[in-house]
């Protein structure tokens, strides 16, 4: 019961924070596509959230540490929301800004919040490591049903409503907020070792050069990524022509995600016994 109970308090703050995140893929090309810039330009603005996400998470971890968790996944609800809120703007640079936040905001949210997660489950309450799978594994499947969920609240505000496909930036900022608040009145601060920058990159690059293996997956995933980035970038412009509900779209994107992870999973049991590669 108190594993259970640690567990819903940390889902509680972080699926509103997953879900602030989804609510923001369907309409972001629309949005920009609304305010008249040419393709190039909203190019250029794709381009700054993607440097600024990998710029941002070579130095998330070390920042998660030094400030604190706790502090970092508060931290990620305000820049967040700033990223949210700058939607508003029509001014091209104002929304450059906007979307260097976002990539701030992305590598906190993948970093802060796992980090918080695991020194609590094994420093703090002393629980079985091998429970940490179990609350992933719950909040995976929680991140895919928000994900298909997140669609068509996004179409249900920006086409239903008629409020425009800034709408669903604005319907995320009270759920950043909720996060924040949980987080504040309800976790308690943790930090992690201080170690040199200079060094933690060091460790990292001297792993990726000497070990085959891994250059060659960071190839294999850097190349698959690329993929998905250019996909990200052209799926609206392909399909909003058609007029195609791109809510709905985005809702079947995932929904196709998410039966991929699930026939992966049963590929890999005990049953099927296939081998990842």
């Amino acid at each position: 019961p108190a594993f259970r109970r640690f567990q819903r308090g940390y889902l509680r703050g972080y699926l509103p924070a997953l879900a602030a995140d989804w609510l923001q893929g369907p309409y972001l090309y629309k949005l920009y596509q609304h305010y008249r810039f040419l393709e190039g330009q909203i190019a250029i603005l794709y381009v700054c959230g993607f440097a600024s996400s990998v710029l941002f998470g070579l130095v998330s971890s070390s920042l998660v540490d030094r400030l604190g968790r706790k502090k970092s996944c508060v931290l990620f609800s305000l820049t967040y929301s700033v990223c949210c809120l700058v939607k508003l703007s029509r001014d091209y640079l104002v929304l450059a800004v906007g979307r260097i936040l976002g990539g701030l905001s992305t590598a906190l949210l993948f970093s802060a919040f796992e980090a918080w997660y695991v020194h609590e489950h094994v420093e703090r309450y002393d629980f079985p490591s091998e429970w940490i799978a179990v609350t992933f594994s719950q909040a995976a499947f929680w991140n895919n049903v928000i994900a298909v969920g997140a669609g068509g609240v996004a179409d249900f505000f920006a086409e239903w409503l008629g409020l425009g496909p800034v709408a669903p930036f604005m319907v995320s900022i009270p759920l950043l907020v909720l996060s924040g608040v949980f987080a504040v009145k309800n976790w308690d601060e943790n930090y992690g070792k201080k170690r040199a920058f200079s060094k933690t990159c060091g460790d990292g690059l001297k792993c990726l050069l000497s070990d085959r293996r891994v250059l060659l997956l960071g190839a294999i995933q850097a190349l698959f990524e690329s993929v998905i980035y250019i996909f990200i970038f052209l799926w609206t412009p392909v399909l909003d022509p058609h007029g195609a509900p791109l809510g709905v779209v985005f809702s079947g994107f995932m929904a196709a995600s998410a039966l991929g992870s699930s026939l992966y999973r049963l590929a890999v049991s005990a049953r099927y016994r296939l081998q990842p590669v």
